[in-house]
């Protein structure tokens, strides 16, 4: 991956969803840092396509790269209703008992968040 590859992370993006399923987990690899270029380009696009990020979105979220939970939680899950259900029971786990690694990343203060927001929606 290029991280300053925007042309090609444009290219992906106007391909659209469901052109993209196959590489989903290798996109979401592209937002391990959300200062790159390329995840600026690809988070947005990203956040629309919802459920089918349930798969590649648990798997990162069973790393030791809690840098890039934090950004997945933040600009995939968040924006997603359906992931935000789909996943409630792990960040609720974030939220309510977070390890001393995820509190140092804020992981825990986000989850919180996304948990507001989703209760705010729904009430």
């Amino acid at each position: 991956h290029e991280k300053g590859d925007t042309e090609r992370a444009e290219a992906i993006v106007a391909l659209g969803y469901p052109a993209v399923a196959p590489i989903l987990p290798d996109l979401i690899e592209w937002l391990q840092d959300c200062n790159w270029p390329v995840a600026h380009v690809l988070s947005p696009f990203l956040a629309q396509i919802g459920l089918p990020l349930l798969p590649p979105v648990r798997a990162v979220l069973a790393t030791n790269d809690y840098q890039w939970k934090y950004w997945v939680l933040l600009r995939l899950v968040e924006p997603s209703p359906d992931l935000v259900f789909a996943l409630h029971d792990e960040i609720t786990r974030l939220a309510v008992h977070p390890t001393a690694a995820e509190i140092l990343e804020e992981l825990d203060y986000v989850a919180q968040e996304i948990l507001d927001g989703a209760a705010g929606k729904t009430a």
